[in-house]
């Protein structure tokens, strides 16, 4: 809860002072109960007060900035679908090119500099919003991911990074069990957490228990294999997957805990170190993970990246998911394509293909082909019984919960939301050059 936006709401519209107050005590001591007093509580809703008139209506490019007209749950932003990635392109505008070996732009895993011959490679993970109070699922979960991202661009991991934030109400237990799952992950792969930050989110302003945070690392690779190097007569492999975050969250609030415990494995990770360690690792063109809104999403960004058609078959493509997690998907009618299944997709020349699998497979990895990709324009379709059909990615990934299936019933306009995050973003940009020049002119 935040009695912040609480006191900016009820002042924009026009709610008296003594009001607010009364309304913003009440909801204190909603959340915070017997330990804080009738007393206090109004005391503390009179400053909350104070603070959100002191900091309303202030103006110029340090204070506002342009609205894009649509909300982050509207417009699907971390939803991992057509809104999400829509938003993340215009990140990318605002960034702009740089010197990096592998940029923003490309919409790659992690990114990658150039440093004395070699390729450093950087990555971060936000925790599953839903796995709050969940610490250790949500810790070792996201450290698994962040760990695939560099893995996945042709890296061995060497530093792993933690950012954990819980609100003012949340039992302090919840960093130490946080902590707990991702040091599990970073040890059993020889990976150190080296640093982190410990905050509260919104400081005194946010109430509740709810906990978020991100974990990133750092890796060194000498052959990137990055997204721009797929090319037409490419092959598509893929590992077995039990999900990780989404469908541990899919999981528990389904009905299905026994689920979680599926998730709980070093697979996808064992399987890019056989590859590290393994000379067919230059033959690889590509590798990523089967997470952003599914296979839909990944198969869609990779087209996009390459500018050449990928052409998923969906001959084999069930029997790589784990079957009690494809027995829930089934059961929930979840669409197991358009959901996080934490597989490892490998791009390579049909030649090295049989060894590709030769050495994930020696390492207890089962991986089958799924696709192949062909001079076009850039897109990815599906292909089932030989029939090609259309496989972009939805608005949103697939509804995994109950709430997610409710929410993804009310849309806006997406083309009308796309103009105005369009506008906020060149404005944004806008302002960054303007602030730019003036930081460069001072040197």
């Amino acid at each position: 809860m935040d009695v912040e936006e609480i006191s900016r709401r009820h002042l924009a519209a026009g709610t008296p002072d003594d009001e607010i107050v009364r309304l913003l005590a009440k909801d204190i001591l909603t959340v915070k109960h017997s330990r804080v007093s009738p007393a206090y509580a109004e005391a503390f809703a009179r400053a909350v007060l104070a603070e959100a008139k002191n900091s309303t209506d202030l103006s110029g490019d340090l204070f506002a900035y342009e609205p894009s007209g649509s909300t982050m749950g509207e417009f699907g932003v971390g939803s991992r679908g057509s809104g999400d990635f829509f938003a993340h392109r215009q990140l990318a505008r605002i960034i702009g090119r740089t010197a990096a070996a592998v940029g923003v732009d490309e919409m790659d895993d992690a990114g990658a500099v150039r440093a004395h011959g070699d390729y450093i490679i950087t990555t971060v993970d936000g925790m599953h919003s839903r796995l709050s109070d969940f610490p250790f699922l949500a810790g070792f979960h996201v450290t698994r991911a962040t760990l695939r991202d560099v893995y996945v661009m042709g890296a061995k991991p060497v530093a792993l990074l933690s950012d954990i934030h819980v609100a003012d109400d949340g039992d302090v237990a919840k960093i130490f069990d946080y902590t707990a799952g991702v040091s599990a992950v970073g040890e059993a792969m020889g990976v150190p957490l080296v640093t982190g930050s410990t905050l509260r989110i919104g400081g005194d302003m946010v109430l509740g228990s709810r906990m978020t945070g991100c974990v990133g690392a750092v890796g060194v690779a000498r052959h990137l294999t990055a997204r721009r190097q797929i090319t037409p007569g490419d092959v598509l492999l893929m590992t077995e997957g039990a999900g990780g975050g989404t469908i541990a969250t899919a999981a528990i609030y389904s009905g299905f805990p026994e689920v979680v415990e599926e998730t709980i494995n070093l697979h996808f990770l064992k399987a890019c170190e056989a590859l590290l360690a393994s000379s067919v690792l230059n033959g690889i063109h590509a590798m990523t993970d089967v997470t952003n809104g599914g296979l839909r999403g990944d198969a869609y960004e990779m087209a996009e990246t390459a500018g050449c058609r990928i052409v998923i078959v969906e001959d084999e493509l069930r029997t790589l998911v784990q079957p009690k997690v494809l027995e829930m998907l089934d059961a929930l009618e979840i669409d197991y394509l358009g959901v996080s299944l934490d597989a490892l997709l490998v791009v390579a020349p049909p030649e090295v293909a049989p060894e590709i699998r030769r050495v994930v497979e020696s390492a207890g990895v089962a991986m089958k082909e799924v696709g192949y990709v062909e001079e076009g324009k850039p897109e990815s379709v599906l292909s089932v019984d030989g029939e090609i059909r259309d496989f972009t990615p939805r608005f949103r990934e697939s509804a995994y919960t109950p709430v997610k299936k409710v929410v993804d019933e009310d849309k806006r306009d997406f083309e009308e939301m796309k103009a105005g995050v369009e506008r906020a973003a060149e404005a944004a940009l806008e302002k960054k050059l303007r602030i730019l020049a003036r930081l460069r002119s001072s040197l």
